[in-house]
């Protein structure tokens, strides 16, 4: 606990006012007071002021060609590291990179642009996320462009019960699109549009606007991502008991209006990990439990969406979405 900082007492200030006096420019110092359970007296730390660059790529070789990386955030540094880190991966490999483990556990979300970036990445063509807002000439689709990072290298996504928004997103194109195999347990279920309106006095207002949806249609506000095969990670068994809370379980959170659903009785056959991949899966930290099958999502025969048409598994209008109009300079979408 921080007690005084430049031996001033914190007590009586807001957060906000106690980190306007932690800041400053960098390589300029600061003493910070703390108290530490254990210790006798408070401490005292003299710290030096320095930019903090958070690193949201983290890459390593599983092997020799199983690349892993992990995604903690989406900002605008994150489809820049991916891609150098796939590059780096292959270089490492020599050439022999057979498979990629794209661990999006407990990332929380970030920018819209880029979800949408790292899923282009993977994808070749085809609608990656969708939103609907109150008046149907809102909605907004966002496509795929032509390429693929990995060269249609196999692909295995890590989800948890902290996976949120962009991580949702991401990983709900890759499952629909059959691109990748989705594992872990089910996802936050945040799917909500949020767009920050700047307003007079350096203050801004941050509206829900729309909700997103994946390329199947299926609505992700409360419901979440469904792994494609259940891993339970060993800590968390054994915390089963203790209820994780998740979108649903907020105060005042948006209930889901629906979209496409599984078909009862569907009989779809058990997705399978790429021979090379389950091995290397399974002794990822933390180790998982062993993976029991579950039935994959698929879209139904029939669509349900308005038009714009999701122009991915059916054309049920003739008419031609409309391309992506930019947003406004003075506002910046965020996933939620």
């Amino acid at each position: 606990m921080i007690t005084h900082l430049n031996g001033n007492s914190v007590q009586g200030l807001t957060l906000q006012e106690a980190v306007e006096q932690m800041r400053g420019e960098r390589g300029t110092a600061i003493k910070i007071t703390i108290r530490r359970e254990g210790a006798d007296r408070p401490i005292e730390l003299s710290l030096t002021r320095e930019v903090i660059r958070p690193q949201v790529v983290r890459f390593r070789m599983e092997g020799p060609d199983i690349g892993y990386v992990r995604l903690t955030s989406f900002n605008e540094q994150t489809d820049v590291g991916l891609r150098r880190a796939v590059t780096t991966l292959r270089q490492q490999a020599g050439g022999n990179l057979k498979g990629l483990v794209l661990d999006l556990r407990n990332n929380p979300g970030g920018l819209l642009d880029q979800a949408v970036q790292v899923s282009d990445d993977f994808l070749p063509q085809g609608e990656i996320v969708s939103t609907r807002a109150r008046r149907t000439e809102d909605a907004q689709r966002w496509n795929a462009k032509a390429g693929d990072i990995t060269d249609g290298l196999n692909v295995v996504v890590l989800i948890n019960g902290g996976s949120a928004s962009a991580s949702e997103i991401v990983a709900g194109a890759l499952q629909d699109h059959r691109r990748a195999i989705v594992l872990g347990v089910k996802s936050f279920g945040k799917g909500s549009v949020q767009t920050v309106m700047p307003i007079p006095g350096q203050g801004a207002i941050r509206l829900t606007t729309a909700r997103y949806y994946t390329p199947s249609g299926r609505s992700i506000q409360g419901t979440g991502i469904e792994p494609d095969i259940e891993v339970l990670a060993q800590r968390q068994e054994a915390t089963a008991n203790i209820p994780r809370e998740r979108e649903a379980d907020l105060r005042r959170a948006l209930r889901n209006e629906g979209g496409v659903q599984q078909p009862a009785g569907a009989a779809i056959p058990p997705l399978q990990l790429p021979a090379g991949i389950a091995e290397k899966v399974s002794r990822l930290p933390p180790e998982g439990a062993p993976p029991s099958t579950r039935p994959s999502r698929k879209p139904t025969s029939s669509c349900s969406r308005r038009p714009p048409c999701c122009g991915t598994w059916r054309r049920c209008s003739p008419r031609a979405a409309a391309p992506r109009p930019a947003d406004p300079p003075a506002q910046r979408r965020k996933d939620g």
